[in-house]
């Protein structure tokens, strides 16, 4: 009888769920994906309701539920930071204890009666509830999702119960906690400080921060060292907590922050000004800087040969795609759902493994399946939709509908992409994707402005068929979850025009790099994403027609959705996305629609006041 056990992460943001069955991942998703408020925290009961079914469909019985963290332990690390730093920490105090002592301190119980109404039982009947660590979870994630039978384990986030960083040996199904690094400093922390400071979203904006900093000069890197961060040469490091307010306050910096940077933080939506161009690039010196320190000194430690990745810092492309070129590991595995929501995942492969000491067996191949754990919706689902709402389409066989929707790309129209199942993770990866042509010249601005509603400075990353990464870019590995970047190598460059030397900042965005310009960032870089047969065969398939039909294997890939809402997930979301935008053409499975074919949509731009921006 196969032994399913259901993973949870819940109420801190992007709460999720995921199934395993006899230690491999059956179904995983966001919650976010169901009720469709972005990062949503809320007990998962939309997730779960799919895993279940997923459960059914295999005719099997949970036999435990896992969470990934402890709350009463960080509980106790909230209270003693509250009496360490007390009276300053008053306010922060108050306005967190009620929700505490009403909600989270409780949360065993909770957590029973939520999932005794999912399950549609009595708590009594409920199976085993577990609790991992906050970090187990993301090591678990990492280590027992990837490849290896032996690999050293790196996780790194803003903060779990205690730890921030945490260092783990993976041997086979053994999991050995090395070290770790505690609250309040934190790598993870310090990013999101300065995503608050440039005015973006904490736990939302940290990734303009990273796609920001190319456009600015690492002029602050000294002044960090020298008032932010002891860093010491085996990667450890100290933050001076003086100018930071995430303990005592309600905000991330302080006004010795503010003054040390020239003034307050810019206001969210206000211009970008050089500053904080450079103050991006700056941190980002910081954080590659830290990363590879700690990755040599866990390197020397260990011994291993591999690098297994989780935390919402792992999901910084950029610091890993260095680590991966001038790091001591031979190979590194990043989890794709490196942040919360994959805790759930390292919740359910730890109590398997872990708790019940079951055997690991890697095949050379990673757990996650590309990713594609989500769910799939039927043709005859997608029509009755489609027919309900009166929306004009054509349904093709898969040879021509492929042949269709490289000719529109071909003519540098906008295609919306569903098909398949949804991705788990925070990257749409030709499950539920917009995608363009990398040669054109204006694809870059067009998607960002007209489609994704969001900042012009945000790059878009290449899907690109893996046999031919290496000739496009300065990449000898596979990337298939999007989280490397590398450079576009010198023969699909161009010379910048002469005479541009002078431009800067936001108007670097118009200069022509590369033969690809739609996915070429300012640097010379691009966030690869290599797509593989044999995880989906119908994306594969359209870039390789597109490559015969254009002579470029590769194509310009987002997440479906608009700024401030989750990638789509039914096509009642694909729909509306595709209406209220300037996408031009949808496939939902084997149907296309096109977008003057289509009936009004009665919306106009009622949508911008019902999604808060990231």
């Amino acid at each position: 009888m196969p032994q399913f056990i259901l993973g949870i992460s819940a109420y801190y943001h992007d709460s999720a769920a995921c199934l395993t069955r006899d230690g491999e991942i059956v179904a995983a998703a966001q919650e976010e994906r169901f009720t469709r408020k972005k990062h949503d925290a809320r007990f998962p009961a939309n997730a779960i309701r799919y895993c279940m079914t997923q459960t059914a469909a295999l005719r099997g019985r949970i036999s435990h539920v896992a969470f990934y963290e402890k709350p009463l332990v960080k509980f106790e690390r909230l209270l003693e930071t509250y009496l360490s730093y007390a009276p300053r920490g008053f306010q922060s105090f108050v306005t967190a204890m009620p929700v505490w002592l009403k909600e989270k301190l409780f949360l065993q119980s909770t957590l029973r009666k939520e999932l005794a109404a999912v399950f549609g039982c009595s708590v009594a009947q409920l199976p085993p509830l577990l609790f991992a660590e906050h970090h187990q979870s993301h090591a678990a994630s990492a280590f027992f999702a990837s490849p290896y039978d032996r690999a050293a384990v790196l996780c790194m986030d803003g903060v779990g119960e205690w730890a921030t960083t945490s260092a783990w040996l993976g041997d086979h199904q053994i999991l050995t906690p090395l070290w770790q690094m505690e609250f309040p400093h934190s790598l993870g922390l310090l990013y999101s400080a300065f995503t608050y400071f440039t005015g973006f979203r904490v736990n939302s904006g940290e990734y303009k921060l990273m796609g920001l900093a190319p456009y600015g000069e690492p002029r602050y890197v000294d002044l960090i060292f020298d008032e932010l961060v002891d860093l010491k040469h085996d990667g450890s490091f100290h933050l001076n907590m003086e100018h930071f307010d995430y303990c005592t306050g309600l905000t991330m910096t302080n006004a010795r922050f503010h003054a040390l940077f020239g003034g307050p933080p810019r206001q969210q939506e206000a211009p970008v000004t050089q500053r904080e161009m450079d103050l991006a690039r700056s941190i980002q010196v910081v954080i590659e800087e830290v990363v590879l320190r700690l990755a040599h000194t866990l390197h020397d430690q260990t011994d291993a040969k591999f690098l297994c990745l989780a935390g919402g810092v792992a999901l910084n492309c950029v610091a890993n795609g260095r680590l991966l070129r001038e790091g001591p590991f031979e190979g590194l595995w990043i989890q794709p759902a490196a942040g919360d929501a994959g805790g759930a995942v390292g919740a359910a492969l730890a109590t398997w493994h872990q708790y019940l000491d079951r055997p690991r067996t890697p095949n050379g191949a990673d757990l996650m399946q590309g990713s594609y754990l989500g769910p799939r919706v039927a043709d005859s689902e997608i029509q009755r939709y489609l027919d309900e709402v009166g929306a004009v389409y054509q349904r093709f066989e898969t040879a021509e509908l492929l042949e269709r929707t490289v000719t529109l790309l071909a003519e540098e129209k906008v295609v919306g992409w569903f098909h398949g199942r949804m991705e788990f993770g925070p990257r749409a990866l030709g499950g539920r994707s917009i995608l363009g042509d990398p040669r054109s010249p204006r694809m870059q601005s067009v998607m960002n402005l007209k489609i994704k509603f969001r900042e012009s400075f945000r790059p878009f990353a290449p899907s690109v068929l893996a046999e031919a990464a290496s000739e496009y870019f300065d990449l000898e590995c596979a990337s298939p979850y999007m989280l490397l970047v590398a450079p576009v190598q010198p023969a699909k460059r161009r010379e910048v025009e002469s005479g541009s030397e002078a431009v800067a900042g936001i108007d670097r965005l118009r200069q022509l790099r590369s033969v690809i310009p739609a996915v070429t960032h300012v640097d010379g870089s691009a966030r690869i994403q290599t797509v593989h047969r044999e995880t989906n065969s119908r994306y594969y398939e359209l870039i390789e027609r597109f490559a015969a039909r254009t002579g470029c294997p590769l194509l310009v890939n987002t997440s479906f959705n608009v700024r401030g809402e989750p990638i789509v997930c039914s096509p009642a979301d694909a729909y509306r996305c595709f209406m209220r935008t300037q996408i031009d053409a949808l496939v939902l499975e084997n149907f296309l629609l096109l977008k003057e074919t289509q009936p009004p949509w009665q919306e106009a731009d009622q949508w911008r006041t019902e999604l808060e921006l990231d």
